[in-house]
């Protein structure tokens, strides 16, 4: 009972979201009851994903020149470095791994639907989803 009396506002908060998301996923008349919230929510996380990336690439192409200079003149190990480009390597490919995982098609510029990696960067403008 204590507990309810400490957290009975949190409860009251997550209550009520449920209730108004409920409502408005019922209320969508389009391709379904979950059809909008989530496309929706899948259009914004690609966006975003796509928006976090550009920025990482910037900050980390500034950090491979920083950690190239301190690795040519003794001052970090290289590890550091190796580290930093495979974890942009990695970063550049997460795209492409996803829907490689995941078997999703998508029309190419031909027409013609691709199921294979393609290019990375070719797919990563946030218009193309």
């Amino acid at each position: 009972m204590n507990f309810l009396r400490k957290n009975i506002w949190t409860i009251c908060l997550i209550l009520a979201f449920v209730l108004i998301s409920g409502t408005a996923m019922a209320a969508n008349t389009g391709e379904g009851s979950q059809g909008s919230l989530m496309s929706i929510a899948k259009a914004k996380a690609f966006t975003t994903f796509n928006n976090v990336k550009s920025i990482i690439f910037i900050v980390g192409g500034f950090g491979l020149v920083l950690l190239a200079f301190g690795a040519i003149f003794g001052k970090i190990k290289w590890s550091a470095f190796a580290s930093l480009a495979v974890g942009l390597a990695i970063l550049a490919a997460a795209g492409a791994i996803v829907r490689y995982a995941t078997g999703e098609t998508q029309l190419s510029a031909t027409g013609t639907t691709s199921t294979g990696f393609g290019d990375t960067f070719q797919k990563s403008a946030a218009d193309t989803y």
